[in-house]
């Protein structure tokens, strides 16, 4: 087999070469990573300001998630839910408790949680609801993203997520987000569930108005159905609190959690619900070969650790306010708006100065990595351990990158 350079652009090349193309990634080739530093191939560091969507909220190689994983892989990674593991119960009662829940459902991805969501939704409508079968309805919000199951694509309303993959699965009915009316009108006696993310990030990082998941919550407890709030972009410290729809007082009935919950190590998902929603589930019924294995319980654990003191909550919410200030600074100076909450901003770049992709690519030169969505937004995520310092690099490198553009 030939030996390939593995410098930046036969990197590139190769990986055209063999994948399918799914993806559009800048043209940055990481080979190795500590908090919120990534460097390439080439020895050039960046900060890294996506943190693989909120996936890595606890900085890349967290020395407390590597030795949990060190540990736990010279001793067992798998078993299958066939058998009860050492690492399981804690897993599930810290995460439980963490959310203030009877029960937890592990899974591997963000999308498989959601899908178990929607099962059990269903499952709880017919069963305890007493919604006729085939006929529950879940409400969910335009410009969502839940994930690119063939079930989940069915209610985006994202082209790019949702074309050529039908037949669509029904069952769903979508309103616009943070119109608290209209969500209260599409809800009938065969919903089961509202499945709602607190924030919308693929979205560009929308918050909702005021009251609007309060008004969501008093429709669910006054029709009898379940509020699903999908935390696995927004949850586990990311906005400044455990979870961001905590920023409004409002408990859901069910969290669907992900991505930051495998420390960027393993991917781990979670449903976590009361005893009366989860408890509908039965022996064979939902299932999955890798959900709640060894070595992601004992990741989770130590994750669910970091988020027990309150420390990267606090973090996210103090570092966040020198972010969205900077940010906010920077509004009529090449950016039209900026929204988000804690260590995460959606960030509206002026359509006529660059596109969020090539604000994104100058932005890599300048050594921050960060992410484009629809058409000229970009969304900064940085992980919780960034430092003040880190931040003002980047917040510089925004600055540079907008004089520059308006300079022509």
């Amino acid at each position: 087999m030939t030996t390939v350079d593995m410098r930046t652009p036969a990197a590139l090349a190769e990986a055209e070469r063999w994948t399918a193309h799914n993806y559009h990634p800048l043209p940055v080739v990481i080979a190795d990573a500590e908090g919120a530093w990534v460097t390439d191939v080439d020895g050039r560091r960046y900060l890294d300001f996506l943190a693989g969507y909120s996936a890595l909220n606890f900085g890349h190689r967290h020395p407390a998630l590597i030795s949990a994983a060190h540990a736990q892989l010279d001793r067992l990674t798998l078993t299958s839910r066939a058998f009860v593991h050492d690492q399981f119960a804690e897993f599930c009662r810290r995460l439980a408790q963490l959310c203030g829940k009877d029960l937890v459902l592990p899974m591997n991805t963000g999308a498989e949680a959601v899908e178990t969501a929607i099962k059990v939704a269903r499952k709880w409508g017919y069963r305890v609801k007493g919604v006729p079968a085939g006929q529950a309805n879940i409400v969910v919000a335009e410009n969502n993203f839940h994930g690119r199951t063939t079930t989940i694509v069915s209610f985006s309303t994202d082209p790019d997520a949702r074309d050529d993959f039908g037949p669509y699965t029904p069952g769903f009915t979508i309103v616009p987000y943070g119109d608290a009316g209209a969500l209260a009108d599409a809800v009938d006696d065969h919903t089961v569930a509202v499945l709602l993310e607190p924030i919308q990030g693929e979205a560009g990082v929308l918050v909702p108005p005021p009251g609007y998941l309060a008004a969501v919550r008093k429709t669910c407890t006054e029709r009898n159905v379940l509020f699903i709030a999908d935390e696995i972009q927004s949850g586990l410290g990311r906005t400044g609190r455990t979870f961001a729809i905590e920023h409004d007082d409002v408990v859901p009935d069910m969290y669907v959690l992900g991505k930051a919950l495998g420390g960027g190590i393993v991917p781990v998902s979670a449903v976590a619900a009361d005893a009366d929603v989860l408890g509908v589930l039965e022996p064979g019924q939902h299932g999955s070969t890798f959900g709640g294995n060894p070595l992601a319980c004992a990741v989770g654990t130590e994750v669910v650790k970091l988020l027990e003191s309150g420390t990267f909550q606090q973090r996210s919410a103090a570092l966040g306010e020198q972010l969205h200030a900077g940010l906010s600074a920077l509004i009529g100076h090449g950016v039209m708006a900026v929204r988000g909450r804690g260590l995460w901003a959606g960030v509206d770049i002026d359509p006529a100065l660059l596109t969020g992709r090539q604000a994104c690519e100058r932005l890599a030169q300048r050594g921050v990595l960060a992410k484009d969505t629809h058409g000229s937004t970009i969304r900064l995520a940085p992980p919780l351990v960034v430092t003040e310092a880190d931040l003002g690099q980047a917040l510089a490198a925004v600055k540079a990158v907008l004089d520059e553009a308006r300079a022509g």
